[in-house]
């Protein structure tokens, strides 16, 4: 499994914005992806981390290069003060 870690800022009180954006989003899941999650963090209700997970990197690579997914990134942007800061990586290791 392979998936990225994003830190965001949202623009103020745009909390409801964002779940709106999360659900338009997310109705055509990418090929290969397996799981999204939002936190939002309690130290700052503007800050949320996002985790999305594909089932592999040749998956997620071909998603992030889409532009469906360019597509899905501009309407999040909507909400965000700043461009999220992306952390991709290996799952090396999961219990659910």
């Amino acid at each position: 499994m392979y998936g990225t870690v994003a830190h965001m800022h949202i623009k103020p009180g745009a909390q409801d914005q964002l779940q709106q954006v999360a659900r338009e989003i997310s109705i055509g899941r990418a090929p290969g992806q397996m799981g999204v999650y939002i936190y939002q963090m309690d130290r700052d209700s503007d800050e949320y981390y996002l985790a999305v997970i594909f089932e592999s990197k040749e998956a997620y690579l071909a998603n992030a290069q889409s532009p469906e997914q360019h597509e899905r990134f501009m309407k999040l942007m909507q909400v965000l003060a700043v461009e999220p800061e992306w952390n991709d990586g290996e799952i090396v290791y999961t219990a659910l």
